[in-house]
């Protein structure tokens, strides 16, 4: 599995797209954190772009590396090789190297600011942590998107619509449902479905992380009675880490049974 994880890393890292989304990210951290005096306000920013921006780019690469890695695979497969170790070796690479591109793109503009020195320290590596959790994540299922599509035009909506609906779609849902049982206590509805998508549960934790609850009104309470506590941290980063074993899981599975 590691020599095909190598394969598969230093393959990205050749591609001119790995170096288009490290720059990308060069230069969003140079111009946030260069040119705004307030931190907070940089890291909100940022937020916003990874919370949206990663997802889709670890959907778009995970389907994409698959489908056009598909006959080398075929070849692998020929080999006396486990096929998870293939698959599995395959999913990392995508997801190391993407990781790697986000954590060095702002990583750079935040160690030559120098930040190290000041407590925003913590608002910004909790970022590049939940970034690198949801590129984990979304790779994963972009994966598993596509090991159950053998339609390329299929995989890549279905991975799509996927990313769509976590991002946007189903924060409205959520809205709606708390809008129309509000007379109703949803406390721990409201927790629970925030943990049922990696994405609001990042941002919750961001949010939160940079003491602005206070926004959110009634819901932000409760987030932060409940996230703002250490026990509340801890299953939040077990919940992110559920989010990535159930995925990679499944793409064992989906191996062992697959027929090529």
């Amino acid at each position: 599995m590691l020599k095909i994880l190598k394969y598969s890393f230093y393959d990205l890292m050749r591609s001119r797209w790995s170096y288009v989304y490290f720059a990308f990210y060069l230069l969003l951290g140079v111009v946030l954190l260069f040119l705004n005096n307030d931190l907070s306000k940089a890291v909100i920013t940022l937020m916003n772009v990874i919370i949206v921006l990663v997802p889709l780019i670890g959907t778009i690469f995970g389907v994409m590396y698959y489908y056009n890695s598909k006959e080398f695979t075929e070849l692998l497969l020929a080999q006396p090789l486990k096929r998870s170790s293939i698959f599995l070796g395959q999913y990392l690479g995508v997801a190391l190297s993407l990781s790697m591109s986000l954590i060095l793109g702002l990583g750079l503009p935040f160690v030559c600011y120098g930040l190290f020195e000041s407590s925003a320290i913590w608002d910004f590596s909790l970022l590049l942590i939940t970034g690198t959790f949801l590129t984990l994540i979304f790779t994963a299922l972009a994966f598993n998107i596509a090991m159950s599509n053998e339609n390329k035009i299929k995989g890549f909506g279905y991975a799509i619509l996927l990313w769509l609906f976590l991002a946007v779609i189903y924060d409205g849902l959520f809205l709606m449902t708390l809008i129309m049982f509000e007379d109703y206590p949803l406390d721990k509805l409201s927790l629970i479905g925030t943990m049922l998508n990696p994405i609001d549960l990042s941002r919750t934790l961001i949010l939160l992380k940079l003491d602005i609850s206070a926004l959110l009104g009634y819901t932000g309470a409760v987030f932060k009675q409940f996230f703002g506590t250490s026990f509340g941290l801890i299953v939040s980063f077990v919940t992110l880490i559920i989010w990535v074993v159930l995925p990679v899981l499944r793409i064992v599975y989906k191996s062992k049974k697959k027929d090529f």
